[in-house]
């Protein structure tokens, strides 16, 4: 059986989140009664907020290969960098590592492609709303992406630093995210928002607002590893 390596951590709930979703999904595809074989390194947030907030992007990705060659090293066959933000170095941690690892943008593209989106709202830390590895991805599929106003970013990076990373999730904090997601609709005329933070699916579970659906990163991630898991 192929072993999924998973670089967690970035933040725990979310680690969480993609261990119960990769063991759900295994056993609803397999019929046998077994469980797929997932390694887990969890690594030091901190160190990695703080290496991209200095624009140390060359230790970032130094970290992060050192992490995906841990997994390496215990048997993984291919790998999962379990957040968003530090595909800010996705390509250069790629590069470097000795096992393949599934990109959370290139999934995510492949599916906002699958359901003809063609203007999406995008959701994040302020390095995700602000950096250009999703743009890039998606401008390649003739998708346009549309992120909150300056105060807004803030607002959610925040919210998300402060509260949702720490596993706190209130309902004031729902409802205003989804504020600002009637204000997206009504100003920029978005036709579906990307969830790119793997804790906002904890906090936005519904799916959809106001006819605007959620593309859910994470179990959009943990389906394309099922699908390399399954791969023979």
């Amino acid at each position: 059986m192929k072993k999924v390596g998973i670089v967690g951590g970035m933040g725990p709930e979310s680690t969480i989140d993609y261990y119960r979703s990769l063991v759900a999904r295994y056993r609803e595809c397999v019929h046998d009664g077994s469980y797929p074989c997932i390694i887990v390194n969890s690594i030091d947030l901190k160190r990695l907020l703080d290496g991209i907030a200095e624009g140390d992007l060359a230790g970032v990705a130094g970290y992060l290969v050192e992490a995906v060659e841990l997994l390496a090293r215990a048997g993984a066959d291919f790998g999962l960098l379990a957040a968003n933000t530090p595909h800010v170095v996705f390509d250069e941690v790629s590069r470097r590592s000795t096992i393949p690892l599934i990109s959370i943008v290139e999934a995510a593209c492949a599916a906002a492609k699958a359901t003809d989106r063609k203007r999406l709202g995008l959701f994040g830390t302020r390095f995700t709303m602000q950096g250009r590895f999703y743009p890039d991805v998606f401008s390649r599929a003739g998708i346009e992406l549309v992120v909150p106003n300056a105060s807004e970013q803030a607002w959610i990076h925040e919210k998300y630093m402060r509260e949702l990373v720490n596993g706190v999730f209130r309902p004031e904090t729902r409802a205003a995210l989804l504020a600002i997601v009637e204000r997206l609709l009504d100003r920029d005329g978005i036709d579906g928002l990307l969830l790119a933070g793997t804790e906002l699916p904890l906090i936005l579970r519904q799916g959809s607002h106001n006819g605007v659906p959620f593309l859910d990163t994470t179990r959009i991630h943990v389906e394309r590893a099922i699908e390399e898991l399954l791969r023979h």
